[in-house]
């Protein structure tokens, strides 16, 4: 960072179901960023802003860069970050290309497969409502985050009875093998993957309640797992990352059967709140969230002399 200061305008609420997760990740984003000393941060809380009224808003911060603070599709998964990419403005974590490939779950399965990690057998739901695969299975959207919409189904009527309920309010719904396992996430910053953390919810599913609302979901830093599969798992975390071209932030998702990890999703905007996990890792690692924040305004510093 140079000695100037860095004018950083911090994006967050939007029109997705994760709106008020937004608000509290985009708040702990800012704080951390105003306790830096060569940063100065505008907030701006948006809902589904055109162009022009984007613009605007950047004009008048006279922002060098955007961090944006959003979760779900809209403000996740590629229709901001080509806003922002149209604009020309330099901003914090994916383009769009590779936030659509992580949002679709589908998707970005298939790059998993590409790269040899192994992920649950899944299928989209047909335009009849019907699932492929036997019970027990997952249904859930394909483009929400934050658990959003998951439904555990262990008869075939539940299978029936949650894509009835959830096609009412999401067009595309996937039915996946339920794997029952050990819940394992993995940060990424930058191209360095952060010590996996463990997630051990009360009730057994980490849904979206015990992601923000709970206070007894218990997690677990560099959990006891064989150091050659908490490597692989890393290791894994990093290159479906790259696969997909994600950039500066991420979280990928795991569940461990035995001693068979697998592949669940990418997350490009992991959440910034007193629950979450990627700046859980990163304290690990001795950086505390202005550091973790700072890193990655660095990096998007960086990137945009670099291409000039």
């Amino acid at each position: 960072m140079t000695s100037e200061y860095t004018r950083v305008t911090v994006l967050m609420g939007g029109p997705d179901g994760e709106r008020e997760v937004s608000l509290e990740s985009g708040e702990q984003v800012a704080k951390a960023l105003q306790a830096h000393d060569h940063i100065h941060v505008c907030r701006r809380v948006i809902d589904r802003p055109e162009l022009a009224e984007l613009k605007a808003i950047f004009d008048e911060d006279d922002a060098h860069v955007v961090f944006p603070v959003l979760h779900g599709p809209w403000g996740e998964g590629g229709p901001l970050q080509r806003m922002l990419h149209t604009i020309g403005i330099p901003f914090v974590g994916s383009r769009h290309d590779a936030a659509e490939r992580a949002m679709d779950k589908m998707v970005a399965k298939t790059y998993a497969a590409q790269c040899g990690i192994p992920t649950p057998i899944a299928h989209e739901v047909g335009s009849e409502g019907q699932c492929d695969l036997d019970p027990p299975v997952v249904v859930k959207p394909t483009d929400e985050g934050s658990s959003l919409g998951v439904r555990i189904c262990k008869s075939c009527q539940e299978i029936d009875e949650a894509i009835a309920e959830l096609k009412e309010s999401h067009s595309r719904l996937m039915c996946e093998r339920f794997i029952e396992g050990r819940e394992l996430t993995v940060g990424i910053l930058g191209n360095d993957a952060l010590p996996i953390i463990e997630i051990q919810p009360t009730d057994g599913f980490y849904d979206y309640q015990a992601k923000y609302l709970c206070h007894d979901t218990e997690y677990l830093v560099n959990p006891p797992l064989d150091a050659r599969l908490a490597a692989q798992i890393q290791e894994w975390s990093q290159v479906i990352t790259r696969a997909m071209g994600v950039e500066d932030l991420a979280r990928v998702d795991w569940l461990l059967e035995g001693e068979n990890p697998w592949f669940l999703e990418v997350n490009t905007i992991p959440g910034m709140t007193s629950h979450s996990l990627l700046p859980m890792a990163a304290a690990e690692l001795g950086l505390d969230m202005t550091a973790l924040c700072a890193r990655a305004v660095e990096r998007v510093v960086k990137r945009a002399a670099a291409s000039h």
